[in-house]
């Protein structure tokens, strides 16, 4: 209990947040944040950048701030504090939800949801700037959901700065060419960034729903060590190439090595194991989850792909074999 109590009490503070921005929403707008914003001078850049991150930790809208960032710091450095406060506030938004229930959800969920996690985590980047460019997903509580996942920090702050800035320059242009013509020209905006959207949707689902329907689970490096530790009849099949399965990051002992290029010829090999599981592993997870595509094509049913491969095997500090 005494762990949880500053994740509580972290969740309590933004439940507040939350409530009082729902509560004082009608006193946020563009007028009030114009006048208190553009009363600090020179603090205004900071002020506005700090407050655009808070407001969207707590639920509210961010175009009331882009639009006041074009009107007071013009379309150039209204873009840049824009994407600032936008990015920093998602990037709070993300670190919370992944300190207070990351590693629950990691622990409760399972069967589809699992498998969408997992179809998401798998993507990374991808899914980041999938959801940025398309309007249709909900930007403050996207932030949320995804620090749900596992997708990588670096992987999220970067694709949410690079991917939010088409919005985050019309909407600015939008503050700066005067709130007088918002009415009409505000569609015009939504129309263009909808049709960049149905783009990137085209591109991107086929492979997300590939993802949601891939037949092998992914499986944490501890996991496996608990696993291999236990006794499990395990099959850990390494699909690097013959120099690399020797070489600098070794590989787990007991390990198999059959290159993914050589696998659909070598699959007679593995006939005796379509029951039993088999854990893939390759330097990142890339070639191994190409090949447990290929092994449930031939009939496999438990086939496991080890997150990070042999990178973050080696970054937990766990015995290799090789030649190191």
């Amino acid at each position: 209990m005494p762990r949880s109590l500053p994740r509580l009490a972290l969740a309590l503070i933004v439940i507040a947040g939350v409530a009082w921005a729902s509560l004082h929403r009608d006193q946020i707008n563009l007028a009030t944040l114009d006048a208190w914003i553009g009363s600090l001078g020179l603090w205004a850049p900071f002020a506005f950048v700090v407050l655009f991150a808070l407001g969207t930790v707590a639920f509210i809208p961010g175009v009331i701030f882009s639009i006041t960032g074009g009107a007071l710091f013009g379309p150039v450095w209204g873009t840049v504090w824009n994407l600032t406060g936008a990015t920093l506030g998602a990037t709070l938004a993300f670190l919370v939800a992944r300190y207070i229930a990351g590693d629950w959800v990691e622990r409760r969920a399972g069967g589809f949801l699992k498998r969408t996690i997992d179809g998401i985590n798998a993507e990374g980047w991808r899914f980041v700037a999938f959801v940025r460019l398309v309007p249709l997903f909900p930007f403050n509580l996207s932030n949320y959901l995804l620090g749900l996942t596992r997708i990588s920090f670096a992987e999220y702050a970067l694709a949410t700065f690079v991917c939010m800035a088409p919005g985050a320059i019309a909407y600015t242009w939008l503050g700066h060419a005067g709130r007088e013509a918002l009415s009409g020209e505000l569609n015009a905006v939504r129309y263009g960034l909808l049709a960049l959207a149905l783009l990137v949707t085209i591109a991107v689902l086929p492979r997300l729903i590939a993802r949601l329907r891939s037949s092998f689970t992914w499986i944490e490096t501890d996991e496996l060590k608990r696993r291999l530790d236990r006794g499990e009849a395990i099959a850990v099949v390494d699909v690097r190439g013959a120099d690399e399965f020797t070489g600098s990051l070794g590989h787990i002992a007991g390990a198999r090595n059959i290159p993914i290029a050589e696998l659909s010829q070598r699959l007679p090999e593995l006939v005796g194991l379509e029951r039993r599981p088999i854990v893939l592993v390759c330097r990142t997870d890339k070639r191994s989850a190409t090949a447990a595509r290929t092994l449930h094509a031939a009939g496999f049913a438990q086939v496991g792909v080890l997150r990070q491969g042999m990178e973050q095997w080696n970054a937990s500090g766990l015995p290799v074999q090789g030649d190191q």
